[in-house]
């Protein structure tokens, strides 16, 4: 099949960019006390994140001028190198910070972290492989089963880090490929539900998991240690009002908020610019969404179809789970908002996934 190139999605390239413009600010603003005291440089984080920002957007353009028809022959590779390096962050190759080992060290540009490959390798394998094996989706033990034992795998390597978190988005994003496939409801209720039982357990395993549960429930008990980080994103929150204290006059990031330029950013953000600044936001998020789920709806076969959404889920759940944390809804996870926390890794596979979604809608069956 050949179809004729068009140009690609002007609205989600715009909206990308957009969301990455506030990323960058926002990293700067909520980074900048922290880098002056850390590393004598308040533009510390600021700078990298700009390197990775540029690094991103050309992976984007280059996958976006891939051949169409050429994306399913990196879903295998993408994969192996995935696993591979999945399992070099348990050797001593892999970097630890606070009792967790998810990095790599690639040299000047800092860490790597092999769990936002994963997201991406995931979702490009499954659509390849459910393309190939789409006959069978409707049968447990040849459609669903082999794909339940690949999320075991890749999963269970994500949650030895630690990282719950992550696992859960995985997950969460194999099963709504599953659903977007037409796997049959029945099969897919028992895994939600089996998946419900293993995250209750891994919660009630793991003690300081069960501290954060029980904090999300309760945080005004223990104001001073288990609710803090809760609390103190809702006093962000609080104080931003309906158009926020201005653009760096954010109080929180003064060594109240932990983390304020990667996973509570969204906090800072609204102290910042108020209820509009963060409603701009999830709008930016919901346009995304709907831009994402029309490239899907109109990719030229079920590979770009099941690509399409499998990416944009992944991107949009991502910053559905970051915004209910922070706004209390969820308990405390360490997902970051997509293009707008600090992190290179979680920003270059960010963009990688748009450069995907641009390369499909250049392939519309709708103009």
């Amino acid at each position: 099949m050949r179809l004729k190139k068009g140009p690609p999605d002007f609205v989600l390239f715009i909206t990308t960019l957009t969301l990455l413009g506030i990323g960058l600010i926002m990293v700067f603003s909520s980074s900048a006390v922290t880098a002056n005291l850390w590393y004598d440089d308040a533009y510390h984080f600021f700078k990298r994140q700009l390197i990775w920002a540029l690094i991103g957007i050309t992976a984007m353009i280059v996958i976006m001028k891939i051949n169409y028809f050429r994306l399913k022959d990196f879903a295998v590779p993408l994969m192996i190198i995935t696993v591979i390096c999945l399992i070099l962050v348990q050797t001593p190759l892999g970097v630890e910070t606070k009792g967790s080992s998810r990095w790599l060290n690639i040299g000047p540009l800092g860490r790597l972290a092999p769990s936002e490959m994963a997201k991406l390798a995931v979702v490009m394998f499954m659509a390849k492989a459910l393309d190939y094996n789409l006959e069978n989706i409707k049968s447990f033990k040849r459609g669903v089963l082999p794909f339940l034992l690949m999320l075991a795998f890749i999963g269970g390597l994500i949650y030895i880090q630690p990282d719950l978190g992550t696992t859960f988005a995985v997950a969460a994003t194999v099963i709504f490929l599953l659903f977007a496939a037409g796997a049959k409801l029945s099969h897919l209720g028992l895994i939600v539900l089996s998946g419900l039982g293993a995250l209750a357990a891994a919660i009630a395993v793991a003690p300081y998991r069960l501290a954060r549960f029980i904090a999300f429930l309760k945080p005004w008990e223990d104001p001073s240690d288990k609710g803090y980080q809760t609390i103190q994103s809702f006093y962000a929150l609080g104080s931003g009002g309906l158009f926020g204290m201005g653009l760096g006059r954010s109080r929180q990031k003064f060594f109240y908020l932990p983390e304020p330029h990667t996973d509570f950013i969204f906090a800072i953000l609204g102290e910042e610019l108020g209820f509009i600044g963060a409603f701009v936001v999830i709008a930016l998020f919901l346009l995304f969404a709907w831009r994402g789920f029309k490239i899907a709806i109109n990719a030229p076969d079920t590979f770009g179809n099941l690509l399409a959404a499998g990416i944009t889920i992944m991107i949009v759940l991502q910053a559905a789970i970051n915004i209910g944390v922070v706004s209390g809804m969820l308990p405390v996870t360490g997902i970051t908002l997509p293009f707008v926390s600090y992190g290179g890794s979680s920003l270059l596979f960010s963009m990688a996934g748009v450069g995907l979604l641009l390369n499909i809608s250049r392939y519309s069956t709708y103009r």
